[in-house]
């Protein structure tokens, strides 16, 4: 539920940021070269220059499989004498959900140098000397490495309309003295994550950005000539598990990027060639399957290469379907399976999609029900209930009204 207050997001935001540089000795804006950090960036660099902060830390980890566009609008922002840069152009392993036959990328492998997709800049820090090599490791190392001792924080542009699990990670608990729109990396260290936008609509960050003029990615741009809807955007390295689908769309947007994208990393070209069809469900439950369980399992089976991967997909399924009730209802059973099977098709094995579609009000409804809970927000998520399931919870909440009253 959305409380609506007087103040303005974008005020909400600048106070917010100007308390983060207020109670941080190191602040670190963490960019993608997506929408939302160009948000953050561009408050937080006016912050910075009100309270003589500048240059502003900016951090960039570059994974190599990016759009131009991406390289071209950051490296301008690494190049601003406003900017202290961190960009990475380090090796690391990132997850390859393009593929289903290899699992990870190595990101500027030395190897493999003639095939980068985009070369290394005289700015960026190519040495990873932080003792981690996978993506989301690398931040609590960073920062604990270069602000040891020191009271620090990232800045980072993550939204709680993007999906469920994001905005009941913004809204829940206390992060830092009655914050909750943050993350605890260390507390021992006084070292966070923020994310000062994260009740903004995607309307209010193409608003400002409109607004004021600033500089952004013009991959959106191509994006918006070609169909792709504006909430869809997604702007992240180009095998990420929810940019698969822009994959489709490299070659009309950037011919140059993409044959070196599909040369490097693998599936690429297989998903272009057949599409959304390559890492989505189909409609329809094909004909020699009778039930959408059966074809799930029949796709763990011959699609996870790895018996570790099925074991821990296998685990994941079987938590999820009794966690959420889900042999209670037919057709949160359909769509649970279909989930399912989008995991397997879009390599998906930290279970993001699952998560979400476990954090949807109308599961939660669903399962809050089969709980004993009775509550008439309830209704207004009724998708997975049936109608004599609804009246009984209106009459539940009828029965406790009259008893109040």
């Amino acid at each position: 539920m959305r409380i609506y207050k007087k103040e303005t997001v974008l005020n909400a935001a600048l106070s917010r940021i100007s308390y983060l540089f207020d109670e941080f000795e190191d602040v670190i804006v963490c960019m993608s070269g997506g929408k939302d950090s160009t948000v953050c960036y561009e408050l937080c660099k006016k912050i910075a220059g009100e309270k003589n902060r500048l240059p502003l830390r900016v951090m960039w980890i570059d994974q190599e499989a990016e759009w131009q566009g991406t390289v071209d609008y950051m490296t301008g922002i690494m190049e601003d004498k406003n900017v202290l840069p961190m960009w990475y152009q380090m090796p690391i392993v990132i997850t390859n959900n393009a593929s289903s036959y290899n699992r990870f990328s190595y990101c500027w492998d030395a190897e493999k140098k003639d095939d980068w997709i985009h070369p290394q800049h005289d700015l960026s820090i190519k040495q990873n000397t932080y003792g981690k090599e996978r993506f989301h490791d690398l931040f609590d190392a960073i920062i604990g490495k270069e602000c040891s001792g020191k009271k620090a924080c990232y800045i980072a542009g993550m939204r709680a309309e993007e999906n469920p699990k994001r905005a009941m990670v913004l809204t829940r608990g206390v992060t830092y003295k009655g914050i909750t729109w943050g993350k605890v990396l260390s507390k021992k260290n006084d070292h966070y994550t923020f994310y000062p936008i994260y009740d903004w609509s995607y309307t209010d960050v193409w608003k400002y950005i409109e607004s004021t003029g600033s500089k952004y990615n013009k991959v959106y741009d191509q994006m918006f000539r070609f169909g792709v809807p504006v909430s869809g955007m997604r702007i992240s390295n180009l095998h990420h598990e929810t940019a698969l689908k822009h994959l489709t769309e490299v070659q009309k947007i950037e011919p140059t990027t993409w044959a070196k994208l599909q040369k490097r990393i693998d599936g690429a070209n297989t998903i272009k060639q057949i599409k959304l069809n390559s890492f989505t469900c189909p409609g329809s439950l094909p004909n020699a399957f009778k039930t959408w369980k059966e074809y799930a399992f029949y796709l763990a089976e011959n699609i996870i290469q790895k018996q570790k991967d099925r074991e821990k997909w296998v685990k994941q399924i079987n938590y999820d379907y009794e966690f959420s009730f889900i042999s209670r209802g037919e057709s949160i059973e359909t769509d649970f399976w279909k989930v399912a099977i989008n995991t397997i098709l879009s390599s998906d094995w930290d279970f993001t999609k699952i998560q979400n579609f476990r954090l949807t009000q109308c599961v939660n409804a669903f399962r809050q029900f089969h709980r004993g809970i009775k509550q008439m927000e309830m209704v207004k998520h009724s998708k997975y209930l049936t109608k004599a399931q609804v009246d009984e919870i209106k009459k539940a909440v009828q029965n406790e009204n009259n008893k109040r009253n």
